[in-house]
């Protein structure tokens, strides 16, 4: 297995806006962690998923429970270094192709 490096997103608490499921309500945030492997192709699908985040597409605002809360969105995200694509982690030798194409 080779060398990965994480990424970290922090969400905080805020209030939801026009789009999101019940807007202006509060919404709870968290802390979320993905993975990707430390080369080149790792490294340039990091450089798409920054992107992704600037322009609000990585998270998205879901009611759960009755609070809304902060989960990811339709990007696939490895948030697990190991456990293979069922737990949303390596290996999965099609990864970085697959989101490299959503993205």
């Amino acid at each position: 297995r080779g060398t990965a490096f994480q990424m970290l997103f922090k969400m905080s608490y805020s209030c939801s806006k026009a789009g999101d499921p019940r807007p202006g309500y509060p919404y709870k945030g968290g802390n979320f962690c993905a993975f990707l492997p430390d080369n080149k192709e790792g490294l340039k699908t990091a450089k798409l998923l920054k992107k992704a985040f600037d322009r609000g597409l990585t998270f998205q605002i879901k009611s759960c429970n009755g609070e809304e809360r902060v989960t990811w969105g339709l990007i696939p995200h490895k948030t697990s270094w190991d456990g293979g694509k069922a737990r949303n982690g390596y290996p999965d030798a099609q990864y970085l192709h697959e989101v490299g194409i959503i993205l």
